[in-house]
Parts: structure tokens; sequence; C-alpha cells
């Protein structure tokens, strides 16, 4: 119950800091969970990391708000979240699979095998009666969520459990021909079942059956991933129809790539070029393309080339930092040996796909730290544990779309910002707001317009504690002061008091 002298707002706003409050001991965290801590949930339990103790609380809450929350918690170790794969509440289950917030294409960090094990292989008889999502969409919000890493995928086909390898077989075309033909010999009915049913999408001729006519997501899945048949290329050739998906499947029949090398539009000229699949003197003529696209796409490798190859490249191609951020990894990732010759090349394309690999060593992180080419620096930055802290720093003033994911590096400089304190974005001052080592406290901040920088300032350790006192009695600053670090634990129990939440018996 809030008590009468406070407002609503006020009471919410300090809930909430004293949630954020990183000095804050567990004694005190424990007590927001309580059904009059509600609006502080979100905060405690999905945007910070937590003491052992307080993280046993929030698993066993009976409230499945503050399980959820916790289950999309970026701060917490995976191992932690991993332990809502039984919740009983398919909600919350659904969170820990679709991942942490704020979500990054391809940047969430794995869960342990034993978890992804018990969301992919839940049945909906696992959950009670009413519940809003069955076992297969949990399982499908984990496949596309990034936590499931491609070393998994790729030994679900000699996994001990036949459910897991029955989903080994899709994609089929993933798979190695002994995993193809291990499926197919499966002991197991519903996994043979499964391969069979797969293995079609490699049949050309069942695909040519299996093709729908009108243009449809289903038509362009096929015609992009899948065995196409002479007779379904030579169709859209003369049709002039999908001609971009065909000059991009590996599986195209090779007859068709001159015509398609020679076609009028550009785009398709360019998928050729980049195929791993091409004759040298198919090659050759591609790379005197009158477009300018094409020839620098068919000069950018030369042969031999893999098809991995070529989808690293492709993720990075068009894209700039900003716009691409962590790139995350693929199901086959290109040997690091590659990324290290794609690091020493001339060409700055095969240099930004360098700077997206984690596991390049740190000689060439440091010569591409230097990179002339700011998309390779800033590349780095989001994507290398190794990259230096004033990369990321610069990164951070010049990719706003990525600057929640900087934020969540621990590499990100925290101190030293004072020249930030007037930068024209929000994001910006806040962090400058936050730094413990300003030359004196950010008081002209806490009138900023933005919220984030007024928190941030009012959270700084260099504020006065006397001048807390005021901010805590004001709805515009209260969440920051009460997230002060500096403020004593008693005081913030007076502050879960004023607020209506009883202190445990002692």
């Amino acid at each position: 119950m809030i008590s009468d002298s406070l407002t609503e707002a006020l009471t919410e706003a300090r809930l909430r800091g004293v949630a954020a409050n990183p000095g804050a001991p567990a004694e005190v965290l424990l007590r927001l969970l309580a059904p009059e801590g509600r609006a502080a949930w979100a905060v405690l339990c999905g945007e910070r990391a937590l003491p052992a103790e307080v993280v046993e609380a929030v698993l066993a809450h009976p409230e499945p708000p503050v399980r959820g929350r916790f289950a999309r918690n970026r701060w917490a170790a995976p191992e932690e979240r991993g332990r809502l794969a039984s919740d009983p509440e398919s909600m919350v289950r659904a969170a820990l699979a679709s991942g942490p917030r704020p979500r990054w294409f391809g940047a969430a960090t794995p869960l342990p095998d034993a978890v992804l094990e018990a969301l992919l292989t839940a049945r909906d008889e696992d959950f009670p009666d009413g519940q809003m999502l069955s076992a297969a969409e949990v399982a499908s919000e984990l496949v596309s969520s990034g936590q499931v890493p491609p070393a998994f995928r790729r030994g679900l086909a000699t996994h001990p459990n036949p459910v897991l390898r029955r989903q080994a077989a899709w994609p089929w075309f993933r798979l190695t021909p002994e995993q193809r033909a291990a499926l197919l010999a499966d002991p197991d009915p519903a996994v043979a079942e499964a391969a069979r049913e797969n293995s079609r999408t490699l049949d050309p001729a069942a695909m040519e059956a299996e093709l729908p006519e009108q243009d449809c997501h289903a038509r362009h899945l096929i015609l992009v991933n899948y065995a196409i048949s002479p007779a379904v290329a030579a169709r859209c050739l003369t049709e002039g129809r999908d001609l971009w998906s065909l000059a991009s499947n590996p599986h195209t029949p090779a007859e068709t790539l001159p015509r398609l090398a020679r076609e009028a539009d550009p785009r398709v000229r360019e998928r050729v070029a980049a195929r791993a699949d091409l004759t040298p003197a198919l090659l050759a003529e591609l790379a005197d393309d009158p477009d300018d696209a094409v020839r620098t796409r068919a000069r950018l490798q030369p042969l031999p080339r893999t098809w991995p190859q070529r989808a690293a490249i492709d993720r990075v191609l068009g894209h700039d930092a900003d716009c691409l951020g962590p790139a995350g990894e693929m199901h086959h990732e290109p040997e690091t040996a590659w990324y290290e010759e794609c690091a020493a090349s001339p060409h700055p394309v095969l240099r930004r796909v360098a700077a997206t690999c984690a596991r390049l060593p740190e000689p060439w992180v440091h010569r591409l730290a230097g990179d002339q080419d700011a998309d390779v620096r800033h590349l780095l930055a989001c994507n290398h544990p190794l990259a230096p802290p004033a990369l990321l720093l610069d990164a951070f003033l010049a990719l706003p779309r990525q600057r929640a994911h900087l934020l969540t590096l621990p590499r990100l400089p925290r101190t030293g910002l004072s020249h930030l304190l007037t930068h024209e974005a929000p994001e910006v001052r806040a962090l400058a707001a936050a730094d413990p080592t300003l030359p004196e406290p950010p008081l002209p901040l806490l009138t900023d317009p933005d919220d984030h920088v007024r928190r941030a300032a009012a959270a700084n350790p260099l504020l006065p504690l006397d001048l807390l006192d005021r901010l805590l009695d004001d709805p515009t600053h209260a969440q920051g002061a009460a997230a002060h670090p500096r403020l004593p634990a008693e005081r913030l129990h007076r502050l879960l008091d004023e607020a209506g939440l009883a202190r445990p018996a002692v």
C-alpha cells in the first residue's frame, strides 16, 4: 500500500531507482520482490546483474512476470536463465527461448546444451492446461533466437535422442553426405521418415513437382536453396522469371550459369559473380562486366572459393557498420585462416568481413583497429572481444543504432568522458553523465531534456548526499537519485518503508 504522503509516480520512480542501484545489498533487493514492489520488477529482474541469493528468489518467485523478465536478462548467466527451461508457464519458457533483451541478430550468448535439449524436446503434456503457447511454438522461438550455436545444430544428427535427430533432418541441404546417409538409415522410424521427406529438397524431380506456380515465399525459398531441375531452370530463363534466385542457388544446373551471367539485369550477373562453382573463363568474363558491382564481386575473390565464404561476404556487402553491428556466427563458418587472408586484403570489403570474425587472432585485431576504413574499425568494435576500448567509444559515437549493444560490452570506456557532456546525442550525454571521474558533479545535466540523461546525472556518485534528499522528493529525479550507489543501505530501506513495502521479520 502506497503511503498517503507520496504520489504514485514518485513512489514508482523510487522503487525503480532502488532496483537499479548497484550498491543496494541483497536484503534490499529481496524486499522489492514483494507484491508492493511490482513497479520495480522490470528493472530488478531484467536490467541488471543480481546477487546469487536474489537470483534464487527470482527463480522461485510465484509471479510469472518476475521469472519471465529474468528469462530475458542479458546480465544473467545462461546457466541461471536456463533453469527456467522447465518452468510451468509456457510464456516464461518462451521468454527464455526468445533470448535476452535488448536483442541483436546473431549476438545472443548460447544456452547450455542441456537447456537447449529440454526446450526442443518438450511436449504439450508438460504444460498445465490453459497455456497460451504450445511446446512447438516455444521451440520455434528458440530456433530463431541466436541462442543455438552452430556446433549444437551440427551435433543433432548424431544425438542419442531421436526427437532431436528428427529435427536435424531440416534443413537437409546443410547436412554432410555422411549425416544424410545416417539419418536415412536411422533405426527410429520417425527419424528415417523425416529424413526421407526432407531429402526431397535435394531431389530435382521432387522439387519440380512441388514448386508453386504463383509467386510466394515458398517458391522463393525453393528456388534459392533447393535442388533445381534443368526443366525448371530452362522455364525460368524462357519466362525471364526468378533469375536472381537461380543465380543465388548453389544447386542451379551448371549449364544454366553462362546464360545467367549474360542476363540484362546486373543484379543477376552480380549474384553469378559471387558463386563458388564458376569456371575460370566465366569468372574472367564477369570480371570485365560493364557494371561496376558485377566487376567488383567477380574480382573480390579468386578461385577456388567456398559457399561459406560467399555467405560471409554476403552478410557484409552493401551494409555499413551501423546497419550490420554484431554479425554472429553462420551455420558453416569459414576457417579463421581465410578471415586472416581477408584482413590482409587491399580491398576494404574483405577487411570488413574479417572484422566480423570474433576468432580473429590478436595481431590482426591490432592491425584492423587502425584501418583507414571506418566501417572496418567499427565492425571490429561491435564483433571482437579484444577490440581496444578507445575504438569502442569511437564506434559508440559513430553508430547510433548500435549504442544499446555497445553499452553491454565491458570494454566500453565509462570514465574520462567529460568532453561528451554536451554531445548532441542523449545516449552519449547519458554515458558521460554517469562518469564517476568527472572533474565536478554533472549538475547541469539534471535539467537535461532527456530523461535518461537526467537519471544518469542524478545517479552519479559525485553528487553530494545532501542534494540527493531533495532529488528523492522530485518525481523527475527520484529514479536516478534512488540509484545513487553511495546511498546507505538503511536509507534504501527507508525508501522502501515509505513505499509501503514491509520489512522482513527478524
